[in-house]
Formats: structure tokens, C-alpha cells, sequence
């Protein structure tokens, strides 16, 4: 929890990864409760479409809705939650897409849920391409090859032909790949369309540049000249999902764990306009709250995306996308001023509170989203005061929208150790969830109801297995 008194601003990245999810459901699938440390609550609340209101018209990139409502685990705090919705492009009017596929073909990438399931989800995403788009394919294992030079979506015999005669077999030359993929990039590189990288792999890199810190300052250089990476996960063992992500962060890229064949198609087909056409980037929230309303809050999730307090007008500073049609959704917990749910005790010689005659009285925060256009270097902000003219029920799709993320976060929380959820627990979750599962087109939140009850069994369990 941050104390408003001592600290009253809010300043993060957003992030539309959802790798952390599938490796949570692929440990829990296993009846094994995943590492704490894989837990990114964000990613599992942002794994799920909502249904926020779409903005006007494509003169405003996204929607901002901002609501207040009870928190169920703990009756003395309230929620914040922040619903972002990105302006749906129609797939005939996105610009050109220049993609290059990074594909990992070492000798561990011979498995079934590697290598094959790659290759079917890449066949998948070329159903979602344009005429005017190109592939190409780069693999790597002990040294970096070009299996397939820019070729135009529409070759489609070409490009599976090609995606059928990839074989594992080597060691991992990662770093050598990622420089020849950038550099069919930048050779093929659309001025007015996407470029993008797209890195799919099953682990760490053991051959090249092996240090994180240069890897990660490459990958930003490129991305200054308008070539984005996004990285695609396959399997379990050596996977370094914090490498993938960081790289994924450092090139304006989502990051994604693909661990079956209906993954495949929610990442590459119902999400490929979201995940390749970008409608904002640097996208960053900043709230600073009202020290007579709100007394302490903490945001549930994000820890790898926080931000100082200056970096919000930096241009200079990397945040994360919105593409087209994405949804990101960001929940803070606030403790009233004055509640005794307050987990810290209140200054001797702090400031005084609770004033009446203050202008903003009634406001619990005040919003910032600072973002620029995909090609702009220059950003806008949007501002937006937090009243009690926020606060939800529980009736109307955005109380029932949110109610469902607010049961995403609850179960992330829980499977990091439930510091803050006091007593609440699976049964609660499901019992949440289930009420805001509304119609589920794609079955993703009765899946997640299942897998609560999947982590309830295999948290009983644990016992035995120590």
C-alpha cells in the first residue's frame, strides 16, 4: 500500500500481455500451482476481451471508463478500475503489414506443443492477412538462415510450403536470428504500414549475445527506427518467460504463451488486428489521488511496468501499445481517508485532512493518460477527474465487466499468497466470476472458472506433496 500523504501520484505503462495467463493455466492443467513469480496479475486480468464502450469515431484512439465499486475481499476499501478500449480498425482499411518470422528451430523444439504447434499457429494467422501484406521466415538454431524472403500473404502455397519443411535440430543461435530478422525488416520496411518481428520461440538463447541488457538495448534501437517485436512462447523447461517479456516490453510488442491449438487461434486470428496494428503507442496512466478522500491505495498488478512520477511528460520514455480493438483494464484498491481498514497508521505530524472547504472535496483522483500517435513522436493527454458520480452497481455491462476483471484479480492475487484478500478464496472467486460471465462468445471466462476450481484442488494437494 502507498500512503496518499507521502505519495499521492500513480504513474504506469500499460500492457496488453497475456503470456503469464497460459502459463498459469498450462502449470494448473499439470494439477501444480504455478510459481508465484509467474503470477503477473495484469496479464491475467488483460487476457480477457471486455465489453467497454467502443470509442466515437477513429478521431479518438480509445474510450476511457472510470468506475468505483466495492471491493469484495475487503469491505473498508473500495475499487478503482480503469476500462481503456482501442478504436476497431476495419481490416481492409489497416495500413500494410511487413512481417518477419523469427522461428526457433534448435534441436528442443522438436515436440509436439513446440515446433508443430508453431507451425499450425502461423498457418492460422495467415488466414487473418491482407493482400497487400508480406511474410518472411527466418529460423535459427546453430546458425540464422532465411527460409523464406518477403513473399506477399496472397502466396499462400509459397509460404506453407515453406512452414512445412521446418525441422528441429541445433543449438540456439538467438541473438544471430534476431539481427537477420531485423534486417529483412528494415530491407522490406513499409514507411506508411506495420513492421513487426515476431519471435517464436520455446526458451532461453545459448549461442550470440546471451546478456539481457544488450539484447533488450538492440531490440529498443530497432524499435526507434520503426521496427516492433512481439514474441510468441511455446512449451515449458527452459522457457525464460521474464527474457521474452522484457524483449517483448523493449519493442513495443505483446507477449504471448501458446500452449495449445485454441490458444493459437485466440492470439492469431480472433487477436491478430489488436496484436499487429497498433492505434496508440507510449500509452501511460498517471492518478494522482485526493489525500482527503482517499488515504491509501495500491495497484494490483504492473510491478514490472511502473513508471517515476517525471516520466509521464517524457517523450522520451517507452510505454507499452493499444492496438486495434484492445482492451486494457487497470484496478487499483483505495482504503478511505480515515477507514480502519488503513494498513498504515496516520502521521503524528502529517497534514491535516478531511476538509470541506477544498474545491476537489468530492474527487477520489484525477486521471492522466499521456499516449502518441503509432507514427507520432509527440503525445497527447486526456484528462478525466474520479467522483462518486463513478461509482457502479451491479446491474449494466460495465458493472458486470468489471466485476469479472475484479474476479481475475482476486484469483491472481490468491495464487501469489493472498497478501491483501484476507479471507477470500477460490469458492469466492468462482462464485464472482460466475455471475459476470455474460455471454462468453468464445468460452475463455468459463475456462477460467475451471481453472479456479483446477488451482482449489491443486492447492490442496501441496500438502501432500511436501
Amino acid at each position: 500500500m502507498s500512503v496518499v500523504a507521502e505519495n499521492s501520484v500513480s504513474t504506469f505503462s500499460i500492457d496488453v500481455d497475456t503470456a503469464s495467463y497460459s502459463f498459469v493455466r498450462g502449470s494448473l492443467e499439470q494439477g501444480v500451482l504455478p510459481p508465484k513469480s509467474a503470477v503477473r496479475a495484469e496479464e491475467l486480468i488483460n487476457y480477457f476481451p471486455y465489453d467497454y464502450p467502443s470509442p466515437a469515431d477513429r478521431g479518438s484512439p480509445f474510450s476511457v471508463t472510470a468506475s468505483l465499486m466495492q471491493t469484495p475481499w475487503n469491505t473498508g476499501t473500495e475499487l478503482l478500475h480503469i476500462g481503456i478500449r482501442g478504436y476497431e480498425l476495419a481490416r481492409d482499411s489497416a495500413a500494410p503489414a511487413n512481417l518477419v518470422f523469427l522461428v526457433d528451430t534448435s534441436g528442443s523444439m522438436g515436440e509436439p506443443n513446440k515446433l508443430p504447434l508453431l507451425v499450425n499457429s502461423l498457418r492460422l494467422l495467415l488466414d487473418s492477412l491482407g493482400p497487400e501484406d508480406t511474410v518472411a521466415i527466418v529460423t535459427y538454431a546453430g546458425s540464422a538462415d532465411v527460409a523464406l524472403e518477403p513473399t506477399k500473404a496472397t502466396e499462400r502455397s509459397t509460404i506453407l510450403a515453406t512452414l512445412e519443411r521446418l525441422c528441429a535440430g541445433g543449438s540456439t543461435a538467438g541473438a544471430e536470428g534476431i539481427r537477420q530478422a531485423y534486417l529483412l525488416a528494415e530491407q522490406n520496411l513499409a514507411k506508411d504500414g506495420v513492421n513487426r518481428v515476431i519471435l517464436a520461440t520455446d526458451g532461453d538463447f545459448n549461442v550470440g549475445i546471451t546478456d539481457s541488457e544488450e539484447l533488450k538495448s538492440f531490440v529498443e534501437r530497432k524499435r526507434e527506427k520503426g521496427v516492433y517485436l512481439s514474441v510468441l512462447g511455446f512449451g515449458r523447461g527452459n522457457y525464460n518467460d521474464a527474457l521474452m517479456q522484457a524483449l517483448a516490453q523493449a519493442g513495443n510488442g505483446h507477449a504471448a504463451y501458446v500452449d495449445n491449438l485454441m490458444e493459437a487461434r485466440k492470439v492469431m486470428v480472433e487477436e491478430a488486428t489488436a496484436t499487429l496494428f497498433p492505434i496508440a503507442k507510449d500509452v501511460k496512466i498517471q492518478i494522482e489521488f485526493n489525500p482527503d478522500v482517499v488515504q491509501e491505495y495500491r495497484l494490483i498488478g504492473y510491478e514490472s511496468r511502473m513508471l517515476a512520477r517525471e516520466d509521464f511528460r517524457n517523450d522520451k520514455v517507452d510505454a507499452g501499445e493499444i492496438g486495434s480493438g484492445h482492451t486494457v483494464t487497470a484496478i487499483y484498491e483505495l482504503t478511505p481517508t480515515g477507514s480502519e481498514a488503513a494498513l498504515v497508521a496516520s502521521p503524528r505530524y502529517g497534514r491535516e485532512t478531511n476538509s470541506p472547504e477544498s474545491a476537489y472535496s468530492d474527487e477520489h483522483a484525477y486521471l492522466r493518460i499521456r499516449f502518441k500517435a503509432p507514427d507520432g513522436d509527440t503525445s497527447t493527454v486526456i484528462t478525466q477527474p474520479i467522483s462518486r458520480a463513478n461509482e457502479i452497481g451491479e446491474t449494466g455491462t460495465v458493472a458486470r465487466e468489471a466485476r469479472f476483471s475484479v474476479a481475475v484479480a482476486a484469483f491472481a492475487q490468491i495464487l501469489r499468497g493472498g497478501l491483501y484478500t484476507g479471507d477470500y478464496d477460490y469458492d469466492d472467486v468462482i462464485a464472482l466470476a460466475t455471475s459476470a460471465k455474460g455471454e462468453d462468445r468464445f468460452g475463455y471466462r468459463a475456462e477460467f472458472v475451471n481453472l479456479i476450481r483446477l488451482a482449489k484442488s491443486a492447492a490442496a494437494m501441496e500438502p501432500l506433496r511436501r
